[in-house]
């Protein structure tokens, strides 16, 4: 009898985060909690909002690119825009997401995916940011990882987790789940 495939659950994920040590290993000239950001990916950063606002710190790290997962005022947003990194010509893409479980993150998955592999391709480097660095970016970065280098959902969030404390909400490691599920079957 043939074994039923195996799809990706929430669950899961959660596990592959829960179960995953992190290595420590802070950025030349990064003070842990002001200026957090890890390399979670050849060329691939993931952090917060304020390691996206200092844009010295960036350049000196050779970002050349930012995707902004929190784009926007108020509370958990991080306000910067295009214009914030034109005087150091830092290429910018900004999303204006809550970190709600019913949020559809899903739909900026393709779009961030090709600006992320764009940038790469052509020798940069990318900050995906949002507040704090721990559930909109990751879940975008893990989403890259799955569509532009053939990850799966498990081998994605590992890779990340390797190499930064993340916790994307239920709602997106379900949309994460579903997207490997989706990928999976074509």
């Amino acid at each position: 009898m043939a074994n039923p495939v195996s799809h990706t659950t929430t669950q899961d994920l959660h596990n592959v985060i829960d179960n995953t040590v992190t290595r420590t290993r802070p950025l030349p000239g990064c003070a842990r909690f002001t200026m957090c950001m890890d390399e979670c990916y050849p060329g691939l950063f993931v952090g917060s909002g304020v390691a996206a606002n200092n844009k010295a710190y960036l350049k000196k790290m050779g970002i050349t690119h930012v995707v902004n997962t929190a784009e926007g005022t108020g509370f958990t947003m991080v306000d910067i825009d295009k214009a914030f990194y034109a005087d150091v010509g830092i290429r910018y893409l900004g999303f204006r997401l809550l970190d709600l479980p019913t949020t559809k993150i899903d739909q900026y998955f393709e779009t961030a995916a090709q600006f992320i592999d764009d940038a790469l391709k052509s020798g940069g480097k990318v900050l995906v940011n949002c507040f704090m660095g721990l559930s909109r970016s990751a879940t975008v970065a893990c989403a890259f990882l799955m569509l532009r280098r053939n990850m799966g959902a498990v081998a994605a969030m590992t890779e990340l987790c390797k190499n930064r404390p993340i916790q994307p909400n239920d709602g997106f490691l379900s949309q994460l789940a579903h997207l490997d599920n989706r990928l999976r079957a074509e």
